[in-house]
């Protein structure tokens, strides 16, 4: 064997080893923080489950515009196109902001996350059975309720969190920042 792939090999496994070793430390100070955390588990979890049903959109927008078709979503040019691509971008957004405070952990950005999720969810909750796909899984009716209760899941975790913001926001020193 050549010595340099020797020695190009050995380096890389020691970059593998410390960088597996590192991320498993990562991974055991999340698990601690979620256990530590004063966001209730099932919270979390929800929200976990949010960003996956989002990232379902955004793979809609960005790479399956069969999908789109099939459900009667006409897609005619660059104007529609960046109405798809827009509107992913804008759930990538959300996305990155859940996984952030997924991350952090901290109750007031939970909060803020939760609030734009409600706005978001509110709309789709008239827009989905007004205006049905054609490969619409459910009735309108069922849709909206199924929209119904996935709102009143976000606005629990909404008013859950945002206590607990004001909680801590009460407990810190004057000119300490919230």
């Amino acid at each position: 064997m050549n010595p340099y792939r020797l020695i190009h090999s050995i380096r890389m496994s020691t970059f593998l080893a410390y960088s597996i070793s590192n991320l498993s430390k990562g991974q055991n100070s999340m698990l601690e923080r979620f256990k530590n955390s004063p966001i209730p588990t099932w919270v979390n979890v929800f929200l976990v489950i949010v960003v996956l049903l989002m990232t379902v959109q955004v793979f809609w927008n960005y790479f399956d515009h069969q999908y789109l078709l099939d459900a009667g979503i006409t897609i005619e040019g660059d104007p529609d196109k960046n109405v798809l691509y827009t509107t992913a971008g804008r759930l990538v957004a959300m996305i990155g902001a859940s996984i952030f405070v997924l991350i952090t952990q901290n109750p007031a950005q939970h909060a803020v996350v939760w609030f734009m999720s409600i706005l978001r969810e509110g709309q789709e909750m008239f827009i989905d059975p007004l205006f049905p796909y054609a490969n619409s899984p459910a009735a309108p009716i069922a849709d909206f309720g199924m929209h119904v209760v996935i709102l009143a899941l976000e606005i629990a975790a909404f008013v859950i969190v945002y206590r607990l913001a004001r909680q801590e926001s009460k407990g810190a020193p004057k000119g300490a920042a919230a």
